[in-house]
């Protein structure tokens, strides 16, 4: 119960976060990056979108990860998806590009932290971050932040140069926060490993 309460809080604030970009017309990266991209170039639904790009992630999860991240994992993206499907409910903040962006990517830092610090993620990008620092102590922040770039990038036809760099911004917020926390998700995803070995004997 506690682990899900971790999880249910992570995802409530990177629900609010991505909602408060959403809102600003900022870009967030990864996954989370491209439905919202999507969403704006189709006009679908982030949540829907967001749900389908991470299924081919979940494969690599399994192998890579193991049953319990990936279905901890696959949690965390369908709670967020409920979450943003019922985002209309929380009332439009008239927030600049800039503070939108600062404070969604403030909300999303410490959301994806949370959920990193609990053995999950959002999918994408954020598997492959945990799996590099597992595999090679890559710090999953800079990880995160190279491949949010690129997502970014793709987005700055239809956001334009400002939007854009305001996208940016956020991503560096948010990864620096990861960051801040990597040495506590390398400690305790490795107990979490420890663990989960103990049982299996």
């Amino acid at each position: 119960m506690k682990h899900f309460i971790f999880l249910l809080f992570g995802c409530l604030l990177t629900a609010i976060g991505v909602t408060i970009l959403g809102q600003s017309q900022i870009v967030t990266g990864g996954t989370a990056g491209l439905a919202l991209s999507s969403s704006y170039i189709f006009g679908l639904p982030f949540y829907l979108l967001f749900f389908l790009i991470n299924i081919p992630f979940y494969v690599f999860s399994v192998l890579r990860m193991g049953w319990n991240f990936t279905l901890s994992t696959i949690l965390s993206v369908s709670m967020l998806s409920t979450m943003t499907y019922f985002s209309y409910l929380i009332p439009e903040i008239s927030l600049t590009p800039f503070f939108g962006g600062v404070l969604g990517s403030v909300l999303i830092g410490f959301g994806l932290s949370t959920l990193f610090l609990n053995g999950s993620s959002l999918g994408g990008a954020n598997i492959l971050a945990l799996y590099l620092q597992k595999k090679f102590d890559w710090d999953p922040g800079k990880v995160n932040f190279v491949f949010d770039f690129v997502v970014v990038l793709s987005g700055f036809y239809y956001l334009g140069l400002l939007n854009g760099m305001y996208s940016i911004m956020s991503i560096a917020i948010y990864s620096i926060i990861i960051s801040y926390f990597k040495n506590q998700i390398k400690e305790r995803n490795h107990q979490k490993g420890k663990q989960l070995v103990l049982k299996t004997s």
